[in-house]
């Protein structure tokens, strides 16, 4: 393996805050090295610093996007945190019915890793709404900095065993078999999800409107205080008042730096 020094780490370490906002910390040495290893060799560079050249040097991108895809932790799972899903379905989905204008619900699942959680966003929805939900638009848009994983999301194949925290009625209606042990996402619930790249620290984000909701889970966790304010403050100027922001149960808002109101663990919500 090829070894990284203090200055070729510390090197990276800025340039991976900079760029993603992800902030590595020096126990983080040895795997930074495990996973970039690979890279280095099938580029046969024999140095941190020949590497660090070359993705800020690269024109396209496609280092970078690499890059982002190596240091990225993807875990996650259906119904991950499930008390988050239940107040989406009984408290958050009635009270915004109310506010949506046009019929136009708009939920972002910002991080939202191989799909789990924006496709469980899209299975409530489509039973909440069951024979009106053709007179609603309620796609939810999921991003990730990963594009790795975000193949993952678009090809809707998982296997079984991730699929056992979920209702059998769920199973069954929105999932169809896919050879030994695999399960694909039924065509008619991947329409309901609109999956991009998009990296969380872009100074100006593009949206057209603002979010009813936006879930935003076990991401910040890896931002340093500043650069999660600083989130914070643009997941708000994005949100319709009214709207909700959960976040991971790990995690936590400063309230004395935020305007959202603590609702409960893990919960805030933008006053209107």
């Amino acid at each position: 393996m090829i070894q990284i020094t203090d200055q070729e780490f510390q090197q990276l370490v800025h340039y991976i805050k900079q760029h993603y906002g992800i902030h590595l910390k020096a126990e983080k040495r040895t795997l930074v090295m495990g996973r970039l290893g690979s890279v280095l060799q099938q580029l046969r560079m024999n140095s941190f610093t020949e590497y660090i050249e070359y993705v800020q040097a690269d024109p396209t991108g496609q280092a970078s996007r690499l890059l982002a895809d190596k240091i990225s932790t993807n875990h996650t799972f259906f119904m991950r945190e499930p008390e988050h899903f239940l107040l989406f379905r009984d408290q958050v989905l009635p009270s915004l019915v109310h506010q949506a204008r046009d019929q136009d619900l708009r939920v972002w699942s910002a991080g939202c890793s191989t799909g789990e959680e924006p496709y469980t966003l899209a299975m409530i929805m489509d039973e909440y709404f069951g024979l009106e939900k053709s007179e609603w638009d309620t796609r939810v848009l999921a991003t990730d900095l990963s594009s790795k994983v975000l193949d993952t999301c678009r090809a809707g194949l998982y296997e079984e065993e991730k699929l056992q925290a979920l209702p059998a009625p769920w199973r069954k209606a929105y999932f169809q078999a896919a050879g030994p042990g695999k399960f694909k996402v039924a065509k008619k619930l991947q329409q309901e999800v609109i999956f991009r790249r998009f990296n969380l620290m872009e100074p100006v984000f593009p949206f057209k409107k603002k979010f009813h909701v936006i879930f935003c889970r076990n991401v910040m966790i890896y931002f340093d205080a500043v650069t999660k304010r600083q989130l914070v403050e643009k997941f708000y100027e994005w949100m319709e008042p009214g709207g909700y922001l959960f976040i991971g149960h790990s995690e936590t808002l400063d309230r004395e730096h935020t305007k959202f109101k603590y609702m409960m663990p893990a919960v805030y919500r933008k006053e209107g």
